[in-house]
């Protein structure tokens, strides 16, 4: 895991990229994925009448450990098809072999509307695509 280090200013950037656009997405989304979410604001602000830093902390860390491991795929990557498409298909791949199939389930035993699955979805499709073309800008080297 070497290759963190050396490459911890993309993938901070990455991170820091893919958490601002998820604020932007639950801003213009926010009522749309608490309807489908049967959350209120009550319920997000708790008792203390604020929301809690807790999920922004969690949801922080979880893109910073998402972008290190993109990273270490990226750094894996043939790059016969040009840097930028790999970059942008790798982030594709991994969303549709792992998180969306995940989600799918998740949603389904849940049974939560396919509108929740479609926002939520939509937001990790993107954080990877973002967090690939930061990485990517800023440049991510191998281990040496």
């Amino acid at each position: 895991m070497i290759y963190i280090i050396q490459n911890i200013w993309a993938i901070l950037a990455a991170t820091v990229a893919s958490f601002a656009f998820g604020a932007l997405w639950y801003t213009v989304l926010g009522k749309a994925w608490m309807s489908a979410a049967s959350i209120t604001e009550d319920m997000i602000k708790g008792e203390s009448g604020k929301p809690s830093p807790l999920p922004y902390v969690i949801a922080f860390f979880a893109e910073f450990w998402m972008a290190s491991i993109l990273a270490g795929a990226l750094i894996l990557a043939p790059v016969e098809a040009g840097k930028w498409t790999i970059s942008v298909m790798t982030a594709l791949i991994l969303w549709i072999g792992f998180i969306a199939p995940a989600m799918l389930v998740n949603n389904r035993y849940e049974l939560r509307p396919l509108s929740l699955f479609g926002i939520n979805a939509a937001h990790w499709l993107f954080v990877l695509i973002i967090q690939a073309l930061v990485i990517r800008l800023v440049g991510v080297v191998p281990p040496s």
